[in-house]
C-alpha cells in the first residue's frame, strides 16, 4: 500500500538563503513519524510548506498518491491536513462549541441562521471520541492546557483529517495529561489516521512512533524504523557529533557555606512548613507534580507570590517582607518557566533584554541610559552565550529560537553575577544541543561558588545536575536525596507524596531520608 504522504525533493530558500536541501519523507496510513532536530533544523519550514503557509522552491508532495500543492493552509485544511500547534489556536472567552466551529457554522435551512442544536450534538459527539468530559457550552478558559489540547484534536476530526500534525504536544502537560494524549494518538492511528510527530522530547518520540526522521541544517541526517534506532544515535544526528556526555562533569563539590536558608515557610492552600539549605557551590533539585507547589515556592522566594509565616536568609541576611527588588539586591536570580510571557520583552531586541536586569551598570550621567553601554554589555554577553548571532542591537528576540531566547533570559541574569539562581524548568521547550550549552552554564555557575535551586519536570535532568534533590507534593517537602542515593522509582515515589509505600518497605528506606 502506498503511504499516506510521500514528500520527495522538498527545497525552500529565503531572501537567497537555502533553508531545507531536498528533504523526503513518508507518512504511513495509521502511523506515526517522529519529526525531530535542533531548532533551525528545518522542521518548521518543511511543516509550513505541507500546511499551505509556503510554496516550495523545487520537489513534489502527494497525498493519498495524488498530487498535493495546497496554495494556502485553507487549502491544506480542506485536503485533511490538521495542526495541533505548541501555542493553541483557540479563543478561551468562547465555549468548545464555538471553538469547533468557528469557521465553519452550519446554518439551518434556508435561513442565515446558526444551527446551534446542530453543533451542539456534533460537539458533544467529538468530545465523546477525545474521551473530554465537559459540556459543549463550557468556556475554553476554564479548561486545562490539557483539555484544551484535546479540544484541537476534535476541531482536527470535526474536519475529517487524514493527516495530524503535533507540534512539541507535551510542553504544557501533566503526566497524566501526557498518557491520555498518547491513548488518543493510539486511537487515531488505528483508525487510519497519519500522525508526524514533532517534539524534542525523544523519550516521548520513541514511544508513541513507529518511524523518525532528524533533520539537520535542512537535510535529512538520518533515521529510520524505531526498532531500529538508539537514543544516543538520533542525538549524534541531531548535533552532528557524538555527545557521550550530555551533562557536564562537575569539577567542585559543594561547600559548607550557606547561601540560602528556608525556615518554616508556609502559606494555607500553597505550602507548609518548608525547611531547606542550599550551600555554595551547589545544586539542588526540586522534583515534584504539577501543582505540587513548585513554581509556588521559587515565586516566594524570589517575593513574587506572599507567604504567611516563615523565614528566608540570603548569606546569612534576612529578607524581610520580600520583594523581587530586595531579592536582587540581596543576590538572587529567578528565571521563570514562562520565558515568553515573564522572561522576556518580545518585541524588544537582544541588547535591550539582557540588560533590564541590570540598567543601573548601563546608564551614564543622570541615570541615563547609555546606548553604546548597553551595545557593548550585549555583545560581550551574547558572545559568552554562544547566540546564534552577532546582530544584538537590531535583531529582535521574538525571532530567535526557544533555545537562543533561554540564552538571552539567562545572560539576562548572569550579568547580575547572582549568589543564588532560582531555575524554574529552564530547559523546556528547547533542542538537545541548546539544552547543553545551558548545562555548561549552570556548571560553570556553581563552579564559581554560586548556589542553584534546580525546578525541572524531567527526572533524567534533576538526576544528571543535582548534588542533592527534595521531592515535593501538596506543598509539602517529602524527601531528600543525597547524590550517592539517587534513585528514580523512590524519588518519583516520594514526589508523588506516596511515602507509605517506603515506609512499608517497597523501597528501601535508606533510599529516602526525612528532610530536616
Amino acid at each position: 500500500m502506498a503511504p499516506l504522504l510521500e514528500v520527495e525533493g522538498l527545497s525552500k530558500s529565503f531572501f537567497g538563503v537555502t533553508v531545507l536541501h531536498g528533504v523526503e519523507f513518508a507518512v504511513d496510513r495509521g502511523a506515526a513519524l517522529g519529526l525531530v532536530g535542533e531548532n533551525g533544523s528545518g522542521k518548521s519550514t518543511s511543516m509550513n510548506i505541507l500546511g499551505g503557509v509556503y510554496q516550495a522552491d523545487s520537489g513534489t508532495m502527494r497525498l493519498e498518491g495524488l498530487s498535493y500543492q495546497p496554495a494556502n493552509p485553507k487549502a491544506a485544511t480542506a485536503a485533511g491536513i490538521a495542526f495541533i500547534h505548541q501555542e493553541l489556536n483557540l479563543f478561551p472567552n468562547l465555549t468548545i462549541e464555538e471553538n469547533l466551529f468557528i469557521d465553519a457554522f452550519p446554518r439551518r435551512a434556508g435561513l442565515p441562521l446558526i444551527d446551534r442544536s446542530r453543533i451542539r450534538r456534533s460537539t458533544a459527539e467529538l468530545l465523546l471520541q477525545v474521551d473530554l468530559d465537559h459540556s459543549p457550552s463550557t468556556p475554553v478558559s476554564k479548561l486545562s492546557q490539557g483539555e484544551r489540547q484535546l479540544v484541537e484534536i476534535a476541531k482536527a476530526l470535526s474536519r475529517s483529517a487524514k493527516l495530524i500534525i503535533f507540534d512539541e504536544p507535551t510542553t504544557s502537560l501533566t503526566r497524566p495529561e501526557v498518557e491520555r494524549l498518547f491513548a488518543i494518538i493510539g486511537r487515531l492511528k488505528n483508525r487510519g489516521i497519519g500522525i508526524i510527530y514533532i517534539s524534542h522530547a525523544l523519550e516521548d518520540v520513541m514511544s508513541v512512533c513507529e518511524s523518525i526522521i532528524v533533520l539537520r541544517d535542512g537535510r535529512v541526517a538520518g533515521g529510520g524504523a524505531r526498532p531500529t534506532l538508539e537514543m544516543q544515535q538520533i542525538i549524534s544526528m541531531m548535533v552532528g557529533r557524538s555527545i557521550d556526555a550530555i551533562y557536564p562533569e562537575r569539577k567542585a563539590r559543594p561547600a559548607a557555606e550557606t547561601v540560602l536558608s528556608v525556615r518554616g515557610l508556609s502559606q494555607p492552600g500553597v505550602c507548609e512548613a518548608i525547611s531547606f539549605d542550599i550551600h555554595a557551590g551547589e545544586i539542588v533539585g526540586l522534583a515534584g507534580l504539577m501543582g505540587s507547589g513548585r513554581s509556588e515556592l521559587a515565586r516566594m522566594l524570589f517575593g513574587l507570590d506572599r507567604f504567611s509565616s516563615g523565614t528566608i536568609h540570603l548569606d546569612g541576611q534576612k529578607l524581610h517582607d520580600p520583594s523581587p527588588a530586595k531579592a536582587m539586591t540581596a543576590g538572587m536570580a529567578f528565571l521563570t518557566e514562562d520565558r515568553r510571557g515573564e522572561g522576556l520583552i518580545m518585541d524588544f531586541s537582544i541588547a535591550e533584554n539582557i540588560v533590564l536586569a541590570s540598567l543601573d551598570s548601563v546608564s551614564g550621567m543622570l541615570g541615563l541610559l547609555s546606548g553604546s553601554r548597553i551595545s557593548a554589555a550585549a555583545s560581550e554577553m551574547g558572545t559568552a552565550m554562544h547566540l546564534s548571532t552577532t546582530r544584538v542591537d537590531d535583531t529582535l528576540v521574538k525571532h530567535l529560537s526557544g533555545g537562543n531566547q533561554q540564552k538571552v533570559v539567562i545572560g539576562k541574569w548572569l550579568r547580575r553575577k547572582p549568589r543564588l539562581f532560582v531555575l524554574d524548568e529552564p530547559t523546556r521547550g528547547i533542542d538537545v544541543g541548546a539544552k547543553q550549552e545551558v548545562y555548561r552554564i549552570i556548571n560553570r555557575l556553581v563552579e564559581d561558588g554560586s548556589a542553584v535551586l534546580l525546578i525541572s519536570s524531567e527526572i533524567e535532568e534533576l538526576l544528571g545536575l543535582s548534588d542533592r534533590v527534595l521531592t515535593i507534593s501538596r506543598g509539602e517537602l517529602t524527601g531528600s536525596f543525597e547524590r550517592q542515593n539517587f534513585d528514580r522509582e523512590a524519588i518519583m515515589t516520594a514526589a508523588t507524596g506516596l511515602a507509605g509505600k517506603i515506609l512499608a518497605g517497597k523501597i528501601p528506606a535508606a533510599k529516602i531520608e526525612a528532610v530536616q
